[in-house]
């Protein structure tokens, strides 16, 4: 994930789509079904991503690079203690997501992309970051949570074999993430990413999630189109100074 990566060239193909709500309600002890939902869907994010990693490790028609392999062992790892800590939190009955406002461990973004992109088979995906965004520093935690998500929302509403894209780069407005996939702008994509609160049901619950981890940071979250096709979710995050900068 080096230098030129043709990123200018797919941010000419964008047309954001406005507007996008930015206020977003949390789950309260008194919305003890919207607490479920959360639960539940936090907890069928990493089991799915679990069930990926470990079939991609076991599929030997697939080949896989060193880096491959540690990238998919290291978020195995990491959603193994992200179920610990939901079960952990549920037990405690402190909810299922209440994102922090304490500092959490900066890492490298470009090793988060790494991770994410383990979760889409080689052949479909397309993962792109400019030097300066890979070396930013991020919140590991919520970051990596919501790439996952976002990952895996591109693997379940995308065509069945169409490409998954990944980037990231500075821009004057902060740190940019993009998921990507062939698929089509939906009315209900729109509509999740309006609501304060989520809808019934678990549709739109994964968006509601990132744009809650997202405000965490001080971040927004849009959807673009892009030309000709396919669409983009695009994360905007302020930028870290790194430890001791």
């Amino acid at each position: 994930m080096r230098g030129r990566h043709g990123l200018a060239a797919l941010l000419r193909g964008f047309r954001r789509i406005e507007p996008t709500g930015e206020d977003v309600d949390g789950p309260t002890a008194s919305d003890p079904e919207l607490l479920l939902r959360v639960l539940c869907h936090e907890f069928r994010t990493p089991v799915s991503s679990l069930t990926s990693l470990t079939g991609a490790l076991a599929d030997e028609r697939r080949e896989l690079t060193a880096a491959d392999r540690r990238a998919i062992i290291r978020l195995a790892r990491d959603q193994a203690a992200h179920l610990q800590a939901l079960l952990r939190d549920a037990t405690a009955g402190t909810g299922a997501l209440t994102p922090a406002a304490a500092p959490e461990t900066l890492v490298p973004l470009g090793e988060l992309l790494r991770e994410a992109a383990a979760l889409v088979p080689a052949h479909r995906r397309q993962v792109r970051a400019t030097r300066r965004a890979g070396g930013c520093p991020v919140p590991a935690r919520r970051v990596r949570q919501v790439l996952v998500n976002l990952v895996e929302n591109a693997l379940r509403h995308g065509p069945r074999d169409g490409r998954v894209g990944i980037y990231a780069t500075l821009r004057r407005s902060g740190l940019s993430l993009l998921v990507t996939n062939e698929g089509r702008v939906a009315a209900s994509l729109l509509e999740a990413l309006r609501r304060p609160q989520p809808g019934a049901g678990m549709s739109g619950l994964g968006l509601w999630i990132v744009r809650r981890l997202v405000a965490a940071d001080g971040g927004s979250v849009h959807v673009h189109r892009l030309r000709p096709s396919g669409v983009a979710i695009e994360v905007l995050l302020p930028k870290v100074a790194p430890a001791g900068g």
